[in-house]
């Protein structure tokens, strides 16, 4: 069995190998290591013998190159994380060359040279099981995978490979404002949601977030829609998936596309003042109150811990 993993981050190496090997057994792997993770290519080390490297973050360019390494290394398994550049790549290749795709996949197996995988929806409410043929491609969520330790016998042969020139032009590029947030790494998350009236209302979460040594996310619409905060910060479906031992949610009502952001999490607290609000069915502890009025509590009561 042949997979060809495209590293679009240095931690991927580690987390689409140990990923892939969990699923598939002893299978024969080789990066493409594209954006990121082309800069430490030789954290592919102990994963794979072979790693391709190209400067480049281009969806176009990456699918370009998927589109040579399949024809000359010919995979079972092209496999991704859901990076949205990737997911665009990977969308080009497949409809390219007529491979059949499979999205936000949690887990898959080869039976009968068929692709077996599995995915949820609605916050892991519905979980969906089918199979596909071989060659495939598959964007699988391994930000929940912890890479095996390995010392590596050998270095990764690497080969560099000019990023190819596509039709589209690239005039300029603009970093989106980022406000530093590194949610995926954080034990403690407070997030934020409609419940809040204004912006500078968010100073409360913020005070509790430092109080608890936390980070703070929030829902689609305070990032997206009201650019209260920054897209780091935004949890949910289009947005970062996150495993925090604690969620503390905060004026959040519970919608499907932030749940499925937060479902790894071991703790969720919730704080709202509709008693009917349907994150109160997915928390482990549910405080029915106006968040103006618990929340300062709160942080009066962790400050006199914390003085004692």
């Amino acid at each position: 069995m042949k997979v060809l993993a495209v590293a679009y981050d240095p931690r991927d190496f580690g987390e689409l190998a140990t990923g892939v090997r969990d699923s598939l057994g002893d299978a024969e792997l080789v990066f493409l290591a594209v954006h990121k993770a082309a800069e430490e290519p030789g954290k592919a080390s102990g994963y794979s013998e072979k790693v391709f490297v190209s400067r480049t973050s281009s969806p176009e360019s990456i699918a370009l190159l998927l589109e040579k390494l399949i024809s000359e290394e010919k995979p079972d398994i092209i496999v991704g994380e859901a990076y949205k550049n990737l997911r665009d790549a990977l969308s080009r290749v497949a409809g390219k060359l007529d491979l059949p795709m499979a999205t936000d996949v949690s887990s898959f197996s080869v039976e009968n040279g068929k692709v077996k995988f599995r995915k949820g929806f609605l916050s892991e409410k519905a979980v969906m099981e089918a199979e596909i043929p071989k060659p495939a491609v598959i964007l699988f969520l391994t930000r929940f995978t912890k890479p095996k330790e390995i010392s590596p016998e050998s270095q990764a042969r690497i080969v560099e490979l000019e990023p190819p020139q596509g039709e589209t032009k690239v005039v300029e590029t603009r970093p989106k404002e980022m406000g530093g947030a590194n949610l995926e790494e954080a034990e403690i998350i407070v997030g934020v949601g409609r419940g809040f009236k204004s912006k500078e209302d968010l100073k409360l979460a913020f005070e509790l977030a430092e109080l608890l040594n936390a980070q703070i996310g929030c829902t689609r619409p305070i990032a997206a829609d009201l650019k209260w905060l920054s897209e780091d910060h935004w949890i949910g479906i289009s947005g970062k998936r996150v495993a925090p031992k604690l969620y503390l949610a905060i004026g959040i009502s519970g919608s499907p596309q932030h749940m499925s952001g937060v479902q790894n999490a071991k703790i969720i607290v919730a704080v709202n003042k509709d008693k009917n609000a349907p994150i109160f069915k997915q928390a482990d502890y549910g405080v029915v109150a106006d968040l103006y009025q618990f929340i300062p509590v709160l942080i009066k009561k962790l400050r006199e811990r914390k003085s004692n």
